[in-house]
């Protein structure tokens, strides 16, 4: 049984010879940048942001990015080429700056998508997500962190939670509250913070897998000035839409880690484990059983590649997107913790056990990690609401602080 990639469209001759040129240029710089494999984000900052700018330098960083927003002009074609090249070294993973992007590029102005836009793809700073707080995380609407103008800055004071790297980061982008006299979605206001200053203080969140990816954040006086305010005034609600758009059809990593040819749930990989899995007098690939569930994780996998590049390509264009969105994080969500549950299984009691054969060095730790994707970026919950009533019709839930003012909800 073989399962090719997502990706089969043969190179034209323009591919082959970025592709020629990208594998030299890899092969000289890519092991001046060795990070060991290991769970996500655990390379040093400084590494992560030293490789950012030596590909930025050569024009391989943010490649199918415009250049008025810090990116090298390229094609997502090109984009993808590199991407497939650079898996074969041990080197960072680039942050998901295109959540940061797609924000920038809707609702920025042009002198903040050229200054923010070269700073994410140059490596002068690693970023984090402040969107959950304690009472606000499916109810993203409900959040009480305030930001309160004072001439040319905003004064922000509040808390936020699951902020993943949040530890690392130089910047983050978020949402606060500006206005609590009208219904709470309508008084948010989108901003770019400097995590660095005063008045931000960061900590880590340690999780079950052993690591502390996830931080609390509290923002105490803390200063925004009035030109780091993407949107206007209570547009809030609408840019960070436009960011979890992003990051559910893929750009958040979710659809991306099931992408990959080194991800350990691709279709190939999983085959490739069956059929190592000793069952018997043979492998756990023998099994027809075993056959028909990788059969239907490789169909998923098609899918949500190919529905992830439509709604990817219709974002690029400006289009809204389909209320059938949500169905890509979904579908992928729910794949991924399946699939490396699957490949615990393969292993019995040796799943525990790290095995350096492998295309990620640690199954257990990303077995434990999984269930993080049904919640971040929109639980499974909440997605389904909104495919069953903007993309289905149905009749919505009962929202009694629909049409009230923030201030008068009682909490």
């Amino acid at each position: 049984m073989a399962i090719d990639a997502p990706e089969t469209t043969a190179d034209t001759a323009e591919d082959a010879a970025y592709r020629a040129a990208a594998r030299a240029w890899l092969a000289a710089n890519a092991p001046a940048f060795y990070s060991p494999p290991g769970p996500p984000g655990h390379e040093p900052a400084a590494l992560q942001k030293g490789w950012a700018r030596r590909k930025w330098e050569a024009g391989y960083s943010g490649i199918d990015v415009p250049e008025a927003a810090g990116g090298a002009g390229g094609t997502p074609r090109q984009a993808r080429i590199f991407t497939e090249e650079e898996a074969a070294y041990a080197v960072p993973r680039s942050a998901a700056h295109y959540l940061v992007l797609a924000a920038l590029m809707t609702f920025g102005t042009p002198e903040q998508i050229k200054r923010w836009g070269t700073s994410m793809w140059s490596g002068a700073g690693l970023w984090t997500q402040l969107f959950s707080e304690p009472s606000a995380g499916s109810d993203l609407g409900a959040l009480r962190t305030r930001a309160v103008r004072r001439g040319d800055d905003w004064i922000v004071n509040g808390q936020k939670v699951w902020s993943s790297y949040a530890h690392r980061a130089d910047y983050g982008f978020m949402v606060a509250r500006t206005d609590g006299s009208v219904p709470k979605h309508k008084g948010l206001t989108f901003f770019f913070i400097d995590m660095r200053q005063p008045g931000v203080e960061v900590r880590p969140i340690r999780q079950m897998t052993g690591a502390a990816d996830f931080n609390e954040v509290f923002f105490t006086d803390a200063v925004i000035p009035d030109a780091d305010r993407i949107g206007a005034v209570g547009q809030g609600w609408a840019v960070t839409m436009t960011v979890l758009g992003a990051e559910r059809t893929g750009g958040g990593g979710t659809a991306g880690f099931g992408e990959g040819p080194d991800s350990p749930v691709s279709g190939a990989n999983l085959v490739r484990a069956a059929g190592k899995a000793r069952r018997g007098a043979g492998v756990a690939l023998d099994s027809a059983q075993v056959r028909a569930q990788l059969a239907q994780w490789h169909v998923e996998e098609q899918g949500i590649a190919n529905f992830s590049r439509r709604l990817r390509e219709i974002a690029a264009a400006g289009g809204e997107l389909p209320p059938t969105s949500p169905v890509v994080k979904l579908t992928s969500a729910r794949r991924i913790q399946q699939a490396l549950s699957f490949l615990m299984d393969l292993e019995e009691y040796a799943g525990v056990v790290q095995d350096a054969d492998w295309p990620r060095d640690d199954k257990f730790y990303d077995y434990l990690y999984a269930p993080i994707f049904r919640i971040a970026g929109g639980s499974d919950e909440i997605l389904r609401n909104q495919l069953s009533e903007r993309a289905l019709g149905m009749p919505g839930d009962i929202r009694l602080d629909k049409d009230r003012p923030f201030d008068e909800l009682p909490f």
